[in-house]
């Protein structure tokens, strides 16, 4: 086999990037267009992605991974020297070029991701198709799971849509479902959608036990390009409020009508949301729970780095919306009066009053 020098050998593995993923990253998953870890030591968890489709150099290539958790990146080289607790770049590369001599099959045919289709699942296109055939929330059962769990300001709310009869599958193997979902669109910084998410509701109505959601495995799931990207209410400026769910950036809002605020769908995302240009203030909606703590820290520092005032936000219980539906709308707007600088509660609470 012929020997090539770092540049090649890592456009080489990103040419495979899914099938360097299963081999060194084998904790991990497929989510969409990119794999799932918890970092480049193939440590269980969700705070590193890896592309696995992009150009073969330059921004967006594939191969190329970040870990929201610690600011890390790099490329597939990083991944084989960390997974397999290599120093010299001679044993690096020798054990790049012994994977790349192996044979690696494509994606069995029942797999959904590998399956060849117009729009590949998971893909920016395929959510964007699938909100176009949802509708606005108004008088649907989101607007009733919205208000059934204490949230009442939905001005604002065009990112989120209902679909009644959307698609669901435990896993590769079950049977598909339909159940009506709350879809809620991810856009970049330019407005542009880049994914979605989706809810699924339970159509027999709300319990305390599953909240409104349906009775399955995983009753919330987001597809497509979500890195740095988010669920966006009300149009940024230069404060804005940044959370990890969309109910618990809702909650914030009942409270703050008027404030700007992304929900980045979990906590490893939230602590990688890209900034808009304008911001200067950021209020973060932290939840009460170890990945919270790390996704506060993690934007924090991102966000003092740039010049960003990073204002931190904590619920007395364990989110913002388990404050607004077990303590009530006042509890919280006292709550948070405490806690956002003074000049912006007149201008962001005024319609909480």
């Amino acid at each position: 086999m012929a020997r090539f020098d770092a540049g090649e050998l890592a456009i080489r593995l990103g040419r495979q990037a899914e099938a360097v993923c299963r081999h060194y990253l084998s904790s991990g998953h497929r989510a969409g267009r990119y794999w799932q870890v918890g970092d480049v030591r193939n440590t269980p968890g969700r705070s590193m992605f890896v592309r696995l489709t992009g150009p073969e150099t330059g921004k967006g290539a594939a191969g190329k991974w970040t870990d929201s958790a610690t600011g890390e990146h790099g490329d597939l080289l990083d991944v084989i020297r960390e997974s397999c607790g290599l120093i010299d770049f001679k044993d690096i590369a020798d054990e790049a070029r012994s994977f790349l001599a192996l044979p690696h099959p494509e994606p069995e045919p029942g797999d959904r991701e590998g399956r060849p289709a117009s729009v590949p699942t998971g893909s920016p296109e395929a959510s964007r198709r699938l909100l176009a055939m949802a509708k606005p929330i108004g008088q649907t059962l989101v607007e009733t799971y919205l208000r059934n769990r204490a949230i009442t300001a939905l001005h604002e709310t065009a990112s989120l849509r209902f679909h009644p009869r959307c698609y669901y599958r435990a896993d590769e193997n079950a049977p598909t479902e339909t159940w009506p979902a709350m879809v809620a669109a991810v856009t970049d910084p330019a407005g542009t959608i880049t994914g979605a998410h989706r809810t699924w509701l339970d159509p027999d109505g709300f319990s305390e036990a599953r909240l409104g959601r349906a009775p399955i495995e995983t009753p919330r799931r987001a597809m497509g390009d979500l890195l740095g990207n988010a669920v966006r209410f009300g149009v940024g400026s230069e404060v804005m409020t940044a959370g990890e769910g969309i109910e618990t950036v809702l909650s914030v809002r009942s409270v703050l009508p008027m404030m700007p605020a992304q929900a980045a769908l979990s906590a490893a995302h939230l602590s990688a949301i890209l900034f808009p240009t304008t911001l200067r203030r950021l209020y973060i909606a932290r939840d009460n729970d170890p990945a919270g703590d790390g996704a506060m820290a993690t934007l924090t520092e991102r966000a003092s780095a740039v010049g960003i005032e990073a204002v931190v936000l904590t619920p007395r219980l364990g989110d913002f919306n388990e404050d607004l539906r077990l303590l009530g709308h006042d509890a919280l707007a006292a709550r948070l009066r405490d806690q956002i600088v003074s000049q912006d509660i007149a201008r962001f609470m005024l319609l909480a009053a």
